[in-house]
């Protein structure tokens, strides 16, 4: 069974690798991380495929927001 839910990505509950990337993000950045992701998937994305860009594809997050992973970890 295939449930979708709609939450703003400052109330996800990410897990493993994602939830360090997410975690060192602000508010700000998160919102338009968001205001993107909903442009680039307009269908949306499962829970799986959104904590996974986190963990997976974290140089596409920080790209998302003009920040590279390296800016993002040295805070």
């Amino acid at each position: 069974m295939r449930i979708k839910t709609e939450k703003s990505l400052q109330h996800f509950q990410f897990w493993s690798g994602a939830k360090d990337l997410a975690e060192r993000l602000t508010w700000e950045e998160l919102i338009e991380i968001e205001n993107q992701l909903e442009e680039l998937y307009p269908n949306g994305l499962t829970e799986t495929e959104l904590n996974d860009l986190f963990w997976f594809d974290a140089e596409f997050i920080c790209d998302l927001i003009g920040q590279t992973e390296e800016d993002i970890y040295n805070r």
